[in-house]
């Protein structure tokens, strides 16, 4: 059973003690950071895997002579490493390597194939490959190999080598260079030649890393985030949710998105915490996770947070030092929280909502916030302390609303959609300049692609993309308008809506329906508990139920709408 949850300090007292810890802002690197935290916390866990602990002193040993074996490589300033790896300490290792010789990481989303690979390494002008042999299932290694003799043979690529790393009892393709004569490299390089290379690159305002969006919306591009803006929008998460000295952090979330990499690694490090994951979430080893490590909190979306409440085995295990609990990424109903609170333990809820382009979560719900706040915003703008924007107080970042099609500024309180301006919101896209362009406004506003409203109190409810509405007979329809109206059915788990052509509207709606397990439905009941609810032109004129399974999902579990709609067209093709 759980026992009683450790007594804690409350939030406002943790808050204060990280502002006595960091009374001014210095801006870093991402080496320089964990260069300072890895000689404050060596002795302490940073990454914790089901078979293997990794402390803040082992970890800046790693990254020492990966990036000695760097610069053996040949890695130049400015270069660009992409990583495509399994959750793994060398993983972290590596991206402070690539710091601290001046080269700028691109994280790639391990379950992409041949293909959508092939398009990130061109268009990232990726000039050395790091990757696992195997991710899960996937040999990448075997199914790169001629896309890696392609780039080093294209007189046009900057692509030079790729070095793989063996994780299964099977050969490597000859085109690699293996991982033990890479980390020999390192014993040719003196520490005097790092440390000048170090000191030539320490520039936390140029570009770190290259992070491509995850695909929800069709063709990722790849958003540049500096050292700056990435550790000011850890630090804003560390302040805003409280992160007291040695926090541990479940996060069952792949490395290479910034949900994990900001909400959970560069935020725990300012305060020498630790992240406890692992290669795919799984429910009963995460109860195991959290229990042998005595977690503090639990980082998840929706579909992580469900199918964990559902093992038998959360009603006995001890996860007595747990309180705390962040899921974002989808919107999480009432009941949802409540089983969370009952069965987890957990007195810090909370959600919230951001962007690749502005650094993940710029939004996050305020501890003690009630549920039904939690679960109908996304929260307010974090606070940000003095990593803050000076024109915005103690915040990062601001908001406005503005019309989708005009871009214009609309009043408060008015329904459009969110554009973002601060000191973590990216320059642009990676070679991109006509998406640059349509995204950012003159005054630095980046569009978000999501259509919301900003209440009174500053909280911001989100009403879906701007890029999911459709027109149907010339009126406007948002999706998650209907969407909210449908999920009010006892037996519907999951909708989602899309539009698709009409000869007769120009465009109608189709919904895609996930029913709770032994529960029943029928497509009469939907229309007539819409036809309650919205207007005639806003009830879907398809409707569809599907299984779990069907769902097309990214990496980080978001439904990719654009999918939907090709399934869609398909089945009214027939």
């Amino acid at each position: 059973m759980l026992g009683e949850q450790q007594a804690r300090i409350s939030v406002a007292d943790r808050q204060a003690v990280l502002e006595k810890m960091y009374p001014s802002w210095e801006k870093r690197t991402i080496a320089a950071h964990f260069y300072k935290q890895c000689q404050q916390y060596g002795e302490s866990p940073l990454i914790m895997m089901p078979d293997k602990v990794v402390t803040y002193g082992e970890m800046w040993e790693m990254a020492y002579d990966y990036a000695k074996a760097m610069l053996h490589l040949g890695v130049a300033p400015g270069e660009h490493i992409a990583i495509l790896m399994e959750n793994e300490p060398e993983y972290v290792a590596l991206f402070i390597a690539s710091s601290m010789v001046g080269a700028i990481v691109v994280p790639l989303n391990t379950q992409l194939q041949k293909e959508e690979l092939t398009y990130m390494l061109r268009q990232s002008d990726t000039n050395w490959l790091i990757t696992h042999q195997f991710a899960g299932k996937q040999n990448h290694a075997e199914a790169l190999k001629d896309v890696v003799y392609e780039l080093q043979e294209d007189a046009k690529s900057p692509f030079k080598k790729a070095v793989c790393i063996p994780n299964k009892d099977t050969e490597i393709p000859s085109v690699y260079m293996q991982w033990d004569v890479f980390l020999q490299g390192a014993e040719a390089v003196e520490e005097s030649s790092l440390n000048n290379r170090w000191k030539e690159t320490d520039a936390p305002d140029t570009c770190a890393a290259i992070i491509y969006t995850s695909g929800s919306t069709g063709l990722p591009k790849g958003v540049m985030l500096t050292d700056d803006m990435l550790l000011r929008s850890g630090f804003a998460t560390c302040l805003t949710r409280g992160y007291e000295a040695g926090r541990r952090i479940y996060a069952p979330l792949p490395m290479y998105h910034v949900y994990f990499l900001q909400e959970g690694l560069f935020a725990a490090s300012f305060v020498g915490g630790g992240m406890v994951t692992c290669h795919a979430f799984q429910p009963l080893q995460s109860l195991q996770l959290m229990e042998k490590y005595h977690v503090h909190d639990f980082l998840a979306v929706p579909s992580m947070l469900v199918a964990l409440l559902n093992r038998p085995e959360v009603k006995s295990i001890n996860l007595d030092h747990l309180y705390a609990l962040l899921c974002c990424a989808a919107p999480s109903p009432v009941p949802l929280w409540k089983r969370a609170v009952d069965e987890l333990g957990v007195t810090e809820i909370g959600t919230g909502c951001g962007a690749t382009e502005a650094g993940s979560t710029t939004m996050l719900t305020e501890i003690g916030d009630p549920l039904e706040i939690i679960s109908t915003t996304v929260g307010k703008v974090k606070t940000a302390g003095i990593a803050g924007y000076p024109e915005f107080g103690d915040k990062s970042v601001t908001y406005k609303i503005i019309d989708p099609d005009t871009r214009e500024t609309l009043p408060d309180g008015s329904v459009g959609e969110l554009a973002v301006r601060g000191n973590v919101v990216t320059e642009g896209y990676y070679k991109k300049p006509e998406e640059t362009a349509f995204a950012k406004d003159k005054e630095g506003y980046i569009r978000s692609g999501d259509l919301g409203m900003i209440d009174e109190q500053g909280y911001i409810r989100l009403l879906g993309r701007s890029k999911d509405l459709y027109k149907v007979s010339g009126e406007t329809v948002a999706p998650k308008e209907v969407e909210d109206v449908i999920s009010i059915h006892p037996a519907v788990n999951q909708v989602y809506i899309v539009g698709v052509p009409d000869q007769l509207t120009t465009e109608t709606g189709a919904a895609f329906i996930e029913l709770k397990q032994g529960e029943t439905c029928t497509k009469q009941e939907i229309r007539q508990l819409c036809r309650e609810h919205v207007a005639r032109f806003k009830i879907p004129r398809y409707i569809w139920f599907v299984e779990a399974k069907d769902w097309p999902l990214t990496g980080t579990g978001k439904i990719q709408k654009f999918k939907l709609q090709d399934i869609a067209r398909e089945k009214l093709k027939k």
